[in-house]
């Protein structure tokens, strides 16, 4: 199982064939246009706030007749569902979403999702103490992904680089269990794996985590342009359900983390903590944070740390890439 991966190449390629649709022009209407949104999702908490608009009938409470959650469980699958025009909308890392409008797809953010927090990591066994001694030891993380991002800025913060380590590609779901195994001395993966695996082996800690950098781990909900020109009002109908959704989670906390905990495949006794490592964003929150530091710190970050880890090769400013029209219409 993995999560917020890179672009596939052959996604670039379906991208450039399906060709920049115009800008959203006009106002965005208040009620929804009929007919089906499909939002991509993987298995991560950042997204829970979908489950439980679905369980509670946000979608149909926000106008949306039809709110179709399709899950995945690969990284290359939601994206080439995104990049054929199979899913209206997906919710992908800061990093992937950049990467695609970088290789010529034609989608937009329209809001921030979450930050991880603890919930993406590096673990380590008893044997390993400090970053410093990544040194020469092997590491197993799922390149082209989050995990690629956290390890190559973890080494950054101790003066190595990804050719100091030696690289045990796998899955984020696998990293953990190979580090239980002592297969690998230091996996990095994200919940609900972090704790499982700390829950099977007490000398597994947490050796560097997400928070260093809030932000560099961060996901975001983007839709495909021909979609936001068709159909904006189904697209902030399904930003008002997520704040209805995280509205109902602050007021119902265990009830809402029992349906994300169903949703991800764990239960709420396995995510005790987990949740805590998770920073939603609502829209009003988006909002702020696209005029403020996620525009002028957090992109530039996580767009650097993209490089350092050979996943982007190209500058892309975030006017290019950020659409915060429709956050601000939702805070309103």
């Amino acid at each position: 199982m993995s999560r917020r991966a890179s672009l596939l190449a052959a996604g670039a390629a379906v991208a450039l064939a399906l060709g920049l649709a115009p800008a959203l022009a006009g106002d965005i209407p208040a009620t929804p246009e009929p007919g089906t949104f499909k939002i991509g999702i993987e298995p991560w908490l950042g997204y829970g706030q979908w489950h439980v608009a679905a369980k509670k009938g946000l979608f149909a409470k926000a106008g949306l007749a039809d709110a179709q959650i399709v899950n995945f469980t690969q990284d290359k699958d939601i994206n080439a569902a995104l990049a054929s025009g199979e899913l209206d909308g997906a919710n992908i890392a800061t990093h992937t979403a950049i990467g695609m409008v970088a290789a010529g797809l034609p989608v937009k953010i329209v809001s921030l999702l979450d930050f991880s927090l603890t919930a993406d990591a590096v673990l380590a066994g008893k044997d390993v103490a400090t970053v410093a001694d990544l040194k020469g030891k092997k590491v197993a993380f799922e390149e082209g992904t989050t995990s690629d991002i956290l390890i190559n800025y973890a080494l950054a913060s101790a003066g190595l680089t990804i050719d100091d380590i030696e690289k045990v590609p796998m899955p984020a779901s696998d990293a953990g269990s190979a580090l239980i195994a002592g297969q690998v001395p230091v996996a990095v993966t994200y919940e609900p794996y972090i704790s499982v695996a700390k829950a099977q082996n007490a000398d597994i800690k947490l050796l560097y985590t997400a928070g260093a950098n809030p932000g560099l781990i961060s996901d975001v909900f983007v839709v495909r342009e021909e979609v936001l020109k068709e159909r904006p009002g189904q697209v902030l109908a399904m930003l008002k359900a997520w704040d209805a959704a995280l509205a109902d989670y602050k007021a119902n906390t265990k009830e809402d983390r029992a349906i994300i905990s169903e949703a991800v495949g764990a239960t709420p006794e396995d995510l005790a903590t987990a949740f805590d490592g998770v920073q939603y964003y609502s829209a009003a929150e988006a909002a702020k944070a696209f005029a403020g530091d996620f525009k002028t710190k957090t992109y530039a970050d996580v767009l650097k740390a993209a490089k350092q880890a050979k996943l982007i090769d190209a500058d892309l400013a975030p006017e290019a890439i950020i659409d915060p029209s429709f956050v601000d219409a939702a805070s309103k």
